[in-house]
């Protein structure tokens, strides 16, 4: 049985985002700080994924002024409150063939997710793409939703926001010289 544990190129991964409400949609990327993949036997067995939640960027928003506050917004305590949790965190509990469970902490509030990734390696190299939908109001990001507040019209904003992520590592003692 052969493990590795593969560092995550924290600079060649992302997250691009999309979140819906009424009127439209808001897209843009998150940033992964860190994390490491484990793979058993060639295939992925578990792992962490640190994501730095005051790194969010919003790309479907021009307007400088407009988009600074937008991010603003999405830093605070209505969204992901970044200055008091600078990170969520993903860590993969199992994998059954491409299916991953993981719990995911947000804002020190942690849930199960399941979702389907494909890796891929390379000798040194690993890649690792997957798509997942997050409910926010488990998070306590509860602005503007038809949950938790009445006569929002087109204020409205979808609970769930979907995430594509897309990890590059390399093997521990490779990832160092990157």
């Amino acid at each position: 049985m052969k493990n590795e544990k593969f560092e995550i190129v924290g600079t060649q991964s992302n997250i691009d985002w999309v979140g819906r409400k009424v009127t439209g949609t808001h897209n843009g990327t998150i940033a992964i700080k860190k994390g490491e993949l484990l793979l058993n036997d060639g295939k992925l067995a578990g792992g962490k994924i640190i994501v730095d939640t005051s790194a969010i960027k919003i790309l479907d928003i021009t307007d400088p002024a407009t988009n600074a506050q937008f991010a603003g917004h999405l830093a605070s305590d209505d969204f992901f409150s970044s200055e008091k949790y600078p990170e969520a965190v993903l860590d993969i509990a199992s994998v059954s063939g491409s299916h991953v469970n993981g719990n995911l902490t947000i804002k020190g509030i942690t849930h199960p997710v399941g979702f389907d990734a494909v890796v891929k390696t390379n000798g040194n190299l690993l890649t690792a793409t997957g798509k997942l939908a997050i409910d926010r109001t488990k998070y306590e990001m509860k602005f503007r939703s038809g949950n938790f507040f009445q006569n929002l019209g087109d204020t409205l904003i979808y609970d769930h926001f979907e995430l594509d992520v897309t990890v590059t590592a390399k093997t521990a003692n490779q990832a160092v010289l990157a």
